[in-house]
């Protein structure tokens, strides 16, 4: 094995493991609160917030009215929306922020972190928990292990998968199909 397949194949069991310990209370609670929002805002910051953009994305083929928060085409929020925001290592100031005008206004929150007693996620109405490192705890104490990928890579690696399952279970919640969700990919690329 060529050390390029060793470290992957560390790396995908560690994404593995860390899935393993995703609650199913959790996956099911943010699927009631993603298919029964009228309007969802996504926000994360960094890596992270690719791995939303890339949600959003999905969320959008589902034929769910979805949007990047901080574009300019996305609507305000009110009752009966939703903001799902990722902060990984507990809270980022932004994510604060955001927090508190969506609830303000009415709308659910859901927190998606690897720290569920951080700021943000105490903030949230609702927090689905993806228990891998972060740059919160990328340095090891003694005895603890560190991810074979850098900084917050490996949460960042869960949130990509956890996100395409995700996604599965509410393609078959809201009865679509992988051609309905075709259908609605762009055509402009």
């Amino acid at each position: 094995m060529s050390d390029f397949s060793h470290l992957g194949a560390k790396a995908t069991a560690e994404i593995a493991e860390v899935l393993s310990r995703v609650s199913g209370k959790d996956i099911d609670r943010a699927i009631d609160m993603i298919a029964g929002a009228r309007t969802i805002a996504l926000y994360g910051v960094g890596r992270e917030g690719l791995m939303m953009k890339a949600l959003t994305m999905r969320l959008f083929h589902l034929g769910l009215d979805a949007h990047v928060a901080g574009d300019m085409t996305t609507p305000p929020l009110d009752s009966g929306d939703l903001l799902i925001v990722s902060a990984g290592p507990g809270q980022f100031s932004t994510v604060s922020a955001l927090l508190k005008v969506a609830r303000e206004a009415g709308a659910k929150t859901l927190c998606i972190t690897a720290q569920a007693e951080g700021e943000s996620a105490r903030a949230a109405d609702a927090t689905l928990l993806l228990p891998a490192q972060t740059m919160a705890d990328d340095v090891p104490a003694e005895s603890q292990a560190v991810s074979v990928l850098p900084m917050g890579s490996l949460y960042e690696g869960v949130q990509y998968v956890a996100f395409e399952l995700l996604v599965l279970k509410l393609r078959d919640r809201l009865g679509e199909t992988a051609k309905t969700m075709r259908a609605r990919h762009t055509n402009l690329e």
